[in-house]
């Protein structure tokens, strides 16, 4: 398909059973958008908040990587499974004997800084291939741990053998590996049932919109429903410039600036967004990515 040019970022609400990159060609198919990119996937049992970058915004992407996020979980305690989620075939039962108290407790363990080994259903690489192709045909590599943090661990609800947690964490975590990890800590097992992302840094999924809203609108009020491309910016310190050191930055030229980091996100006199740029230890701002898109 090759589409229109589109420039902007579009909150969609991932339904579950279907990957990431299916909903982000689904939109970009109702768009009619010509190029397109997310900054994070979610599985295809999980639903909720995707950040999708059209056109220009496909530079800026990169902005939410280090984005924290926000899950809505379910767990499932007393049985493990092959993918550590409802996936997966049932590989072992046990008796479950918890109460809110140990729960509590054991959550406390997952607070924090923490270990985890990355799952083999993941789309991390090895030599490569992701480890869900490795999973697929039945074999395991060997995976070193990595350092997360979770920030928040909240338990919403206990009843019978599913508990519901609020889950805030850095980029990374993994909240199947979680879930199996709280289920061994309380000595009967666990995977993941259910997850919503609810939040990916300052987007919540409150202000996304599902595929098929999208799609009841008709095809020329669509591209309402983007973002301004820079709103991926939203927390970085900017830098407005006058007319003159306008034109001098949009040239690739150094121009005078002060900003308490030296990573900005750079507008114009009009207020209109022109890029990103660092600013050096002489107070000279040069650019290091900016928005093709911007007037003359």
């Amino acid at each position: 398909m090759r589409g229109r040019d589109l420039d902007g970022v579009l909150l969609l609400d991932k339904p579950s059973g279907i990957s990431s990159n299916a909903a982000l060609q689904g939109a970009r198919r109702l768009l009619a958008a010509r190029r397109a990119g997310h900054t994070g996937t979610l599985d295809p049992m999980a639903t909720g908040l995707l950040v999708l970058c059209f056109g220009e915004a496909t530079k800026f992407a990169g902005a939410l990587l280090d984005a924290d996020k926000a899950y809505a979980a379910r767990v499932r305690l007393g049985e493990r499974t092959s993918t550590g989620d409802a996936e997966g075939e049932v590989l072992e039962r046990r008796p479950v004997a918890v109460t809110a108290a140990s729960v509590e407790t054991a959550l406390a363990r997952f607070r924090g800084a923490i270990e985890q080994i990355p799952p083999m259903h993941s789309a991390l690489k090895h030599q490569g291939r992701p480890l869900y192709a490795y999973a697929r045909k039945g074999q395991s590599v060997e995976r070193a741990p990595r350092r997360v943090v979770v920030r928040e661990l909240v338990l919403e609800r206990l009843e019978g053998p599913d508990l519901d947690l609020l889950v805030r964490c850095s980029k990374g975590t993994y909240v199947r590996t979680l879930a199996e990890d709280l289920g061994e800590a309380l000595g009967c097992g666990g995977h993941l049932t259910a997850l919503r992302r609810t939040a990916v840094g300052p987007f919540g999924v409150d202000d996304a919109v599902t595929l098929d809203r999208l799609a009841a609108v008709l095809e020329s009020e669509r591209p309402r429903a983007l973002l301004p491309v820079e709103v991926l910016l939203r927390s970085w310190p900017r830098v407005l410039l006058a007319k003159d050191a306008e034109t001098r930055f949009r040239q690739g030229q150094r121009v005078a600036a002060a900003a308490a980091e030296p990573r900005v996100a750079v507008f114009g006199a009009d207020g209109n967004f022109l890029g990103i740029g660092e600013i050096d230890a002489e107070g000279m701002l040069k650019a290091k990515r900016q928005l093709a898109s911007s007037p003359e």
